[in-house]
């Protein structure tokens, strides 16, 4: 409230154009991403970026795109003017990379700008500069399209200009937001001059070479595909499980090809992953969601780096199901960096030879269980796993004396053709398995591998089966925030589906009368809050599933076989081939390797073959 001997005035022009400068242009780097949306919007082919100081001292930002037409020049400079928006209709279906029309003006307000444009069919460029404080328009040289050129960055407040970093630290900003319009359009090419040297160039290609170029090589060799279609259109690439950092950088996720950083899409990846990563450990990834731009919100900040989804839920389950499809394939490569680029296994080909009678499936009668009957959490693997009976007249059960008649001594065509992980020669200490394939030696962590086998049977036994409710002797009440009461209303069809049963009792209150009876050793209250707050934030309770997936990984790991167990060369092969089936199995439930791959040029090297 203002005091009664304040007036209220108008702020000038100036300072309006230098607030709001602050809220979009941060940094040199804010400039380029800017000037570079526009660029691209203009239909360019080719993007020059010349930055001197690491932006601080200039950014110029020249194309070959359509340019402006000299009448339109002054208003390409003004507040609030745009050739991309003209109703609120196109506002609520932005199709173009910049569209709020105060790019310019704000970065004209606090650096010194010029710019020469011309347009096809023109007799010659145009050139525009803020001198004094005005804006003087001439004749000029030059070739169609727009060179924008921004020199000295808040000069005209030094206050600001005292918080900028290094020029290195500068440098390394504008190259980021460069790197992430690059990877946006690979159709486009890019040239980066730093000081007056060649510092990048990005020649025109297609998105799988364009992400080579920018991530790496090592990213591209350790990263799955993704190409999911339907409703929603998800592309790209994932870092395979094994490959994820400690921090997380190299997460690039853009919505109709603008970059941004939205917690809604972090946590539907991080919840696709959450099966397969270790610890804290971040994945990589460069992925491209298209949507209806209906259905997205991309004016809900001022830099553009934020967006609002209508449906939460469906963008939110659509991105976990891809992800999980991808890392769901059955032995998906975790060592393809490590193969010889000309090898192809058929990975399509372990299906085929799942009910195989040559090879012996991991059943309840198995010696593998032999000795583990009496553990509580065996006997409900037992019960819960729906074991596949054997082809008739095979005889194909591990306590059989012996080997059966139809099992296949490895030759050197079995090896080299029919199996990733090859075929098992020995055992180390109980702990590990020896297999030798095409490429060399396979080295299986045996409890790990067989625990992700049992982990997967059991989540998909459970997922057949409706998941059965808890009832609480005395119900219990559950203070919630209004918006949680009323995600549980909105949602009780599924939460009723999930095993909680509840009444409301007030519009803060809940009375919860039934759990998921799996979960029921959880504390009920704390179960239930954390379900409607993930419903509340992304649509779906996977504080659920993830707290319902950790119970059956412990089951797992205790009845998986355990170390020091000696196995015979069946037994050994029956795992192997039992790997190659199941989903995730490259990681144990912990998000740690169940196998390394050791080519023979690697073990020559280790014993200096050839030297």
């Amino acid at each position: 409230m203002t005091s009664p001997t304040t007036a209220i005035a108008l702020l000038p022009d100036h300072l309006i154009s230098q607030i709001a400068a602050g809220e979009v242009v941060e940094r040199p780097a804010s400039v380029v991403k800017e000037l570079l949306e526009n660029a691209m919007d203009a239909g360019s082919t080719h993007i020059i970026i010349r930055l001197d100081q690491g932006g601080i001292a200039r950014i110029c930002v020249e194309d070959d795109g359509i340019g402006i037409a000299p009448e339109q020049l002054s208003l390409a400079v003004t507040r609030h003017a745009t050739s991309k928006i003209t109703s609120l209709e196109d506002l609520q279906a932005v199709g173009t990379f910049g569209f709020r029309g105060e790019a310019l003006a704000a970065i004209a307000s606090v650096a010194q700008v010029s710019i020469i444009s011309r347009t096809f069919g023109a007799a010659h460029a145009t050139a525009i500069d803020n001198l004094q404080n005005r804006w003087v328009q001439t004749p000029s040289a030059g070739s169609i399209g727009t060179l924008i050129d921004v020199r000295n960055l808040f000069f005209s407040t030094p206050a600001r200009r005292k918080f900028l970093k290094l020029e290195t630290t500068e440098l390394s900003h504008c190259i980021a937001a460069i790197d992430r319009q690059a990877l946006a359009s690979p159709h486009i090419e890019f040239s980066v001059f730093h000081n007056g040297k060649l510092i990048r160039h990005y020649s025109s290609s297609n998105p799988n070479d364009r992400i080579k170029q920018i991530l790496g090589e090592e990213f591209f060799a350790n990263s799955l595909p993704i190409d999911q279609q339907g409703t929603l259109s998800l592309q790209g690439r994932i870092s395979l499980p094994t490959f994820a950092k400690a921090r997380a950088d190299k997460q690039d996720f853009f919505v109709n090809g603008r970059a941004v950083r939205d917690k809604l899409l972090s946590h539907a990846i991080r919840v696709a992953y959450e099966d397969v990563l270790h610890g804290r450990l971040q994945p990589n990834y460069c992925l491209f969601l298209a949507i209806d731009p209906h259905l997205v919100d991309v004016n809900v900040h001022p830099s553009k780096s934020e967006v609002r989804f209508r449906d939460t839920r469906l963008v939110h389950g659509f991105i976990v199901q891809a992800i999980r499809a991808a890392l769901s394939t059955p032995l998906n490569g975790l060592n393809s960096s490590k193969e010889d680029s000309n090898t192809n296994f058929p990975k399509t080909s372990f299906a085929t030879k799942k009910n195989n009678s040559a090879f012996y499936p991991i059943a309840e009668q198995s010696p593998l269980f032999a000795q583990e009957a009496s553990m509580p959490y065996l006997q409900f693997v037992k019960n819960a796993l729906s074991v596949s009976p054997a082809p008739a007249g095979s005889t194909n059960t591990l306590n059989d004396a012996g080997l059966t008649p139809n099992f296949r001594e490895p030759t050197a065509s079995s090896v080299s053709n029919e199996f990733l992980l090859g075929f098992a020669v020995a055992q180390i200490h109980g702990v590990y398995i020896l297999a030798q394939n095409s490429l060399g030696l396979v080295i299986v962590d045996m409890h790990a591998a067989h625990e992700r086998i049992l982990y997967e049977e059991l989540k998909a036994a459970l997922n057949t089966k409706k998941i059965e409710s808890q009832s609480l002797l005395v119900p219990l009440t559950v203070t919630l925030d209004g918006e949680y009461v009323e995600a549980a209303q909105l949602n009780q069809d599924t939460l009723t589906a999930l095993g909680f049963e509840f009444s409301l009792t007030s519009s803060t209150q809940l009375a919860l009368r039934a759990v998921p009876r799996l979960l029921s050793d959880i504390d009920p209250t704390q179960l239930f809050s954390e379900v409607l707050r993930e419903i509340a934030s992304s649509g779906s309770a996977y504080v659920l599933e993830n707290s319902r997936n950790q119970l059956l990984a412990s089951m797992a790991c205790h009845a998986a076989v355990r170390a020091n167990r000696a196995l015979t060369l069946p037994e050994m092969n029956a795992l192997l081939r039992q790997m190659e089936q199941t989903e995730r199995a490259d990681q144990c439930n912990h998000g740690r390797p169940t196998w390394l791959q050791f080519s023979m040029r690697e073990l020559d090297q280790l014993f200096l073959r050839g030297r």
